[in-house]
């Protein structure tokens, strides 16, 4: 997910590599496919393109979930039509319950700190806000859900547009994060437990540094304090181990500067890092997050990473993978590829960025058996996308001559400038990204609102308006399963093109989640057809057919997938109900109006009312 302030809407890439849709544009060519518009070719010329890959289809037992039954999804649940309700709406067949909001108590008491007088104190020891990416590590009974916290704006937190005090910056700070409690189902629905694991990760807990930067400069401020914290916590992934991983996304917008005078380095400036930030204010209060104070150089550059997090063990540092690049993470989709190699695919979430994969250095089980992390040792890529349907994986290392007189903790430092110069190709913001049952990976790609406004991007067959309003997403399998250098693409859907008997269904994919049947599940965030409300999809991998299952309430995102084994119980995610606002929006509570309490981001859990799959 990606803020809408204005520099992000700009974005920060001002190289000349080719842009996706010029890719697409060509592709399409090539085929001569364009006959009756996009929605023709769309449909048209995929199944040939990943056939030619050959790849076999891979297993991913290693994610937890039970074999697959069919490879013909059953989806038969009643599509709803869209809504611009205040409280959500779901499909008939299913029910929802509401657990974990923002400011409940991480006790297991099931109360929550009251909103007047909240203090950072309470809120380090409640839920926070700004839910977002999560999984799910127990069975049908019980376990750890780890929820992403990543964002709250000032007046929601607060009351206040401008913070005036570091008690407000820590109460700010405090919200944002990772939440990691035990829940456990009771009756129809799931509430969190009294647990010794319940715990919170904010911006100001010890954090640990591995990996090949671990020791770099680059990441070492002059204060010679130890890291602390994660921030801006988008999207997730998790390990064959047992592990959450937790990514950084726009940790740009909560540094600024104290002084009139500073001005950002090209490095900073690849990053989007400005003297005002997002408006958070962080930096007049805490000089960790001001530019412009010496005793923390470098201090920026702690932020930007995976984030590997123990969900068993609240003791445990959090570690930031450094391996994997320092870029504006959306997600870490994790997979076990050709020999045993964990592979991670990522996006980065800005208008004209990357994506990327990284692939271990051998099997991850002798690794962890030896003492090792499978994300500290490997090699990073990053995508280019050719116009005959196929693609290449471009290494990051100082072995690509591209990158000649980079040191490798320089490359994972500023891994953006290393993938410009590499060649990468440049998309319409990447953000979550999934693999299916048979190998194929699934991206989501929001949108370019300065598509064609820029000189940066022009408008083509593919986009034929000025600005990419709606969004797309891109599927391609990689050569031998994960861990190959080519891969084959090819577009699964346009969100313009993709309808129902009351017209376009979707715009602004954002998260993604494939299960083992072949359900493909789209969130999204942004602008919806007629200005209705952020949903939840599924659709079928094979067929491409969609149907609408669930739709949040007015301002909110729809956001963060994860299942119980059988699949049979999905955690949702409410983020930012009304924007914060109650004259829009009182959910959890029935709407009442300005009057009415403040909205509380929260999760929702999501059951089949015949006890079936989520997504049948």
């Amino acid at each position: 997910m990606t803020l809408n302030f204005d520099s992000e809407d700009i974005g920060s890439n001002h190289s000349e590599n080719r842009t996706f849709a010029d890719v697409l544009e060509a592709n399409i060519s090539r085929r001569s496919v364009v006959v009756g518009g996009l929605a023709g070719a769309a449909l048209t010329f995929f199944a040939g393109s990943l056939a030619k890959a050959g790849a076999k289809p891979d297993s991913i037992d290693s994610r937890g979930l039970v074999n697959a039954r069919t490879r013909k999804p059953k989806i038969n649940f009643t599509s709803i039509p869209l809504q611009a309700s205040p409280m959500p709406t779901i499909a008939p067949e299913y029910r929802y319950n509401v657990i974990l909001p923002w400011r409940e108590k991480l006790d297991g008491s099931g109360t929550s700190f009251a909103y007047a007088g909240f203090t950072a104190e309470q809120q380090e020891q409640s839920i926070g806000i700004g839910h977002d990416g999560m999984w799910y590590f127990g069975d049908a009974k019980g376990g750890m859900l780890c929820i992403n916290h990543e964002y709250g704006t000032n007046t929601h937190l607060t009351g206040k547009a401008v913070l005036t005090s570091l008690e407000e910056v820590r109460l700010s700070q405090a919200a944002h994060g990772v939440s990691v409690v035990e829940i456990e189902a009771k009756g129809r629905t799931w509430r969190m437990k009294k647990s010794t694991r319940n715990r919170r990760i904010t911006v100001n807990t010890p954090v640990q540094f591995s990996g090949p930067a671990a020791k770099s400069m680059l990441i070492k401020n002059n204060a010679g304090t130890q890291p602390l914290g994660t921030l801006n916590n988008c999207a997730n992934g998790y390990t064959p181990w047992g592990t959450y991983l937790t990514c950084e996304e726009n940790f740009n917008g909560y540094f600024g500067s104290t002084v009139s005078t500073w001005k950002a380095t090209p490095e900073q400036a690849r990053y989007g890092f400005s003297a005002s930030g997002f408006g958070y204010g962080w930096h007049v209060y805490d000089g960790r997050f001001n530019l412009s104070n010496p005793a923390y150089f470098n201090e920026e550059n702690t932020y930007g990473w995976v984030v590997e997090i123990d969900p068993n063990k609240p003791k445990s540092k959090p570690i930031k993978r450094t391996a994997l690049g320092r870029i504006k993470h959306e997600g870490a989709e994790v997979v076990v590829g050709k020999d045993n190699r964990v592979v991670v695919y990522m996006g980065d979430d800005e208008r004209f960025d990357y994506i990327y994969k990284f692939v271990s250095s051998a099997d991850w089980k002798k690794m962890v058996a030896a003492g090792k992390s499978p994300l500290d040792e490997g090699t990073l890529y990053v995508a280019r996308f050719n116009d005959d349907g196929t693609g290449d994986w471009l290494e990051l290392s100082t072995s690509n001559p591209a990158l000649a007189g980079w040191s490798l903790e320089k490359i994972l430092v500023y891994t953006r400038m290393a993938a410009d110069l590499a060649g990468a190709t440049k998309m319409d913001r990447p953000e979550w990204i999934t693999v299916g049952p048979d190998g194929d990976v699934y991206c989501t790609l929001t949108n370019n609102t300065q598509r064609g406004t820029t000189g940066r991007a022009t408008v083509n067959a593919s986009n034929p308006t000025v600005a990419n309003k709606w969004g797309h997403i891109v599927r391609w399998r990689d050569a031998k399963q994960h861990t190959g250098l080519t891969f084959s693409w090819d577009m699964f859907a346009l969100a313009a093109n993709v309808s129902d008997s009351a017209g376009q269904m979707f715009g602004s994919p954002d998260g993604i989640w494939a299960d083992k049947d072949g359900r493909v599940f789209v969130q999204t965030d942004g602008e919806q057809p007629g200005g209705n409300n952020d949903q939840m999809l599924v659709a079928d991998a094979g067929s491409k057919q969609f149907k609408r299952i669930f739709t949040g309430v007015k301002g909110c995102e729809v956001t963060g997938v994860a299942v119980t084994p059988a699949r049979d119980v999905m955690f949702v995610n409410i983020q930012h109900p009304g924007d914060g606002d109650p004259k829009v929006s009182n959910f959890p509570e029935p709407f009442t109006g300005a009057t009415g309490p403040v909205p509380r981001d929260c999760t929702i859990v999501i059951t089949r009312k015949n006890g079936d799959v989520i997504g049948s």
